[in-house]
């Protein structure tokens, strides 16, 4: 089973983009990518909204993502979403093996 969570930060002015920008510059994104269990964290910039970016996040179990949101980054996260007032959305799809 694998989780796969779609992050919708929701901005304005160009704020969510200086948001995927910095959490890049500071290291945040490629310490998640090192984290256990993780699959995928990528940042990708809807052409029809300028003003939204999207997070693909994949982990590999519900287990993986607890610990990632117990993680002293979630407080940086938390900290750079305030900076930027940025908003979410957030949509969680959970992969099954038959």
């Amino acid at each position: 089973m694998s989780l796969t969570i779609n992050i919708y930060y929701i901005g304005e002015n160009g704020a969510a983009k200086r948001f995927a920008e910095e959490m890049v510059e500071k290291g945040v994104v490629d310490r998640v990518r090192a984290e256990e269990g993780n699959k995928k964290y990528e940042y990708f910039f809807p052409m029809d909204d300028k003003e939204t970016v999207l997070l693909i996040d994949r982990w590999e179990s519900q287990e993986a993502l607890d610990a990632h949101h117990k993680s002293p980054m979630m407080k940086e996260i938390a900290d750079l979403r305030d900076k930027y007032h940025l908003h979410m959305k957030v949509e969680q799809f959970v992969e099954r093996k038959e």
